[in-house]
């Protein structure tokens, strides 16, 4: 879902700006929060922040991405400047790595991607490795055990 400290009606502009110049369609849902209340609630604007006298200043700290997990905890922020497009790869990435690591005590390494091999968490014994993954793994420092990524 998307925050817009912008009126409702400009969603629909703005969406079909996006869809003309960069021939993508905004499909997740859009929430007006004119008022700024949800804004100032997760503090992406100052508390002394007025309802339609915002700054390009101003605007650049509502540019955030929050991950919410099912425990309704904030799990991961990506604060993006004016001058950045968001990356929604990235966004996804994350999210699947969110959830397999939710699922399944795994650790997921720097630019990792679905499918790829996990690391097996370090809160979880030798012991109990050993019957999660009877296969083995591999072990190129003690402290790093490598498995293909849990079904």
């Amino acid at each position: 879902v998307g925050l817009s400290a912008d009126p409702v009606d400009s969603h629909t502009r703005w969406a079909n700006d996006i869809r003309e110049t960069q021939g993508a369609a905004v499909n997740y849902p859009m929430i007006g929060d004119s008022d700024l209340k949800v804004a100032k609630l997760y503090n992406m604007l100052p508390a002394e922040a007025v309802p339609g006298h915002r700054t390009p200043a101003d605007n650049q700290t509502v540019r955030n991405v929050f991950v919410v997990g099912p425990d309704k905890k904030i799990k991961l922020v990506l604060v993006y400047p004016m001058t950045t497009g968001r990356n929604f790869d990235e966004v996804l990435r994350v999210i699947d790595s969110l959830q397999l690591t939710a699922k399944h005590k795994v650790a997921t390494p720097a630019n990792w991607k679905h499918g790829q091999d996990v690391i097996i968490a370090g809160s979880v014994s030798d012991d109990d490795a050993k019957k999660a993954y009877p296969g083995g793994w591999k072990e190129p420092k003690p402290y790093m055990r490598i498995v293909p990524q849990p079904r």
